[in-house]
């Protein structure tokens, strides 16, 4: 047996993955203690450029270090995460913390008496915590920067976004802070920072993963999931974090469905289209570029049409707003300076949505369910565009897309909202390509798939990762 070799610096585990990380703390290689000092090293050196972290849970985690390699000394089973790093995004609950939520008035909540379902999950498989992320106030928000708590930057370039909501969790993951971070996605805000800061991410199909113990967006519409720099740890983390939550009423009832031994089977009698129509317009020509270098690769040569996508679109946003607006009432009627401006006038504007609207777009959010399940009767996969460019710079307030002048806030989830509007899984895929203006920037695709078939979306991820097309590139640092 090895004896445990000591870490002196943070660079010697930058970059590895979560599966490597279990392997070499599993075998005796590497402690657990010596992995949080070298991650918590190289979050003091990197951080305060890129600003992921809101707080730190340092002394938390070299406990739960120590105790994970007493456990290895005394010959106990370590869980398949035994040792690794994670963040979350700073929504979720962690006990002894205010769950921020990414605003100002929230931090004044007393701290949380217990960790959010998914941290206890992730952490009963051997996974440290060391930290909360910053994130856009209340989620509502795709470009990474927050009035508060300042914008988190792209590691591939500090003056460009890092994406939102889930901001700090794309940067943090992308920087190789941590190789496993805790994002929510309602409207995409998983998939934007893994396309901006070139991440693989997973929003899982609604209901699928419990959400109890994390602040509320858009219930109707909020799910949570993992950003990671590789398939086999996204899917690590996604049966880790399966199990029942009671604390979620919406997550539906579904038995164990592990990911990790079937995502190397290949995408042999799986059939993979297109998305046509609104997925073919409105983008930079990397963003279509990228779908057309997945396609090759896959040898996906169907293109079918999404009906009603814009719809759909425009359905998604009357959704979030009036339930976000109904969420918020209280807090913008007495506190409503304290608020992120852009946040805070969407709010009051979703408070002036008839109620008649919304209902309206409960019922075409069925209708179009259907439409998209019939889809499904004849292909497996859907392949779209993530973002519709790669990361703007900060502060830009506009881009042009197909001719159009378009508002960057709320634009860049054009290609999101119509897929988590009906909960479908999406595996997010990073993918390089020399178009555009920043040929070294990333830009992903969206791996689309049924209800429940994650295993799917993640067998086709594996496969663009095994060929070499799809992989969460270096960053700067």
């Amino acid at each position: 047996m090895n004896a445990p070799v000591p870490v002196p610096d943070a660079t010697r585990l930058a970059g590895a993955t979560a599966a490597e990380i279990a392997a070499a703390v599993a075998s005796g290689t590497v402690t657990a203690r010596a992995v949080i000092e070298a991650t918590l090293a190289r979050i003091a050196a990197l951080d305060p450029a890129i600003n992921a972290f809101t707080d730190l849970t340092a002394e938390r985690a070299r406990a739960q270090a120590d105790g994970i390699d007493a456990a290895r000394a005394a010959g106990k089973p370590l869980g398949p995460l035994a040792g690794v790093p994670f963040a979350v995004k700073n929504l979720f609950d962690i006990a002894g913390l205010p769950t921020r939520a990414g605003s100002k008035i929230n931090r004044e909540r007393a701290p949380s008496p217990q960790d959010a379902f998914l941290v206890e999950k992730l952490e009963a498989a051997g996974a440290i915590l060391v930290g909360g992320l910053n994130m856009g106030e209340y989620a509502y928000d795709f470009t990474g920067e927050n009035v508060h708590d300042g914008a988190s930057r792209n590691p591939h370039d500090l003056t460009r976004m890092s994406g939102g909501s889930s901001g700090g969790s794309g940067a943090a993951v992308a920087a190789a802070m941590v190789p496993l971070a805790l994002g929510s996605d309602t409207n995409g805000s998983i998939r934007v920072p893994s396309s901006l800061c070139g991440t693989f991410g997973l929003k899982p199909t609604y209901g699928r993963l419990g959400r109890g113990g994390s602040f509320p967006f858009v219930t109707a519409l909020d799910h949570l999931g993992p950003l990671a720099r590789s398939i086999a740890d996204l899917a690590l983390s996604y049966d880790a974090m399966q199990g029942e939550d009671t604390r979620d009423p919406g997550q539906t009832s579904r038995p164990f469905e592990p990911v990790s031994g079937v995502i190397g089977e290949g995408i042999g009698g799986l059939r993979i289209a297109i998305a046509g129509g609104w997925f073919r317009a409105k983008a930079h020509p990397e963003a279509f570029a990228a779908v057309d270098a997945v396609a090759a690769a896959l040898g996906a040569q169907d293109t079918v049409d999404i009906p009603d996508a814009a719809r759909a679109r425009a359905s998604a946003y009357i959704i979030t707003a009036a339930e976000g607006a109904s969420l918020h009432a209280r807090r913008l009627a007495v506190r409503a300076e304290d608020f992120d401006p852009a946040v805070r006038d969407r709010l009051l504007a979703g408070l002036a949505i008839p109620a008649s609207w919304v209902d309206a777009a409960q019922r075409f959010r069925r209708h179009f369910r259907g439409e998209m399940l019939k889809l499904f009767e004849t292909h497996d996969v859907l392949l779209a565009p993530a973002t519709p460019c790669r990361a703007p710079k900060l502060g830009q307030k506009t881009f042009v897309l197909d001719g159009e002048e378009m508002l960057v806030r709320p634009n860049l989830g054009l290609f999101t909202q119509p897929i988590s509007f009906i909960g479908l899984p999406v595996v997010a895929v990073p993918v390089r390509v020399d178009v555009g203006d920043t040929p070294e920037l990333p830009v992903a695709v969206q791996v689309i798939a049924p209800p429940w078939r994650e295993d799917m979306a993640l067998r086709v991820a594996a496969e663009l990762e095994r060929q070499g097309v799809a992989a969460a590139p270096a960053a700067a640092f």
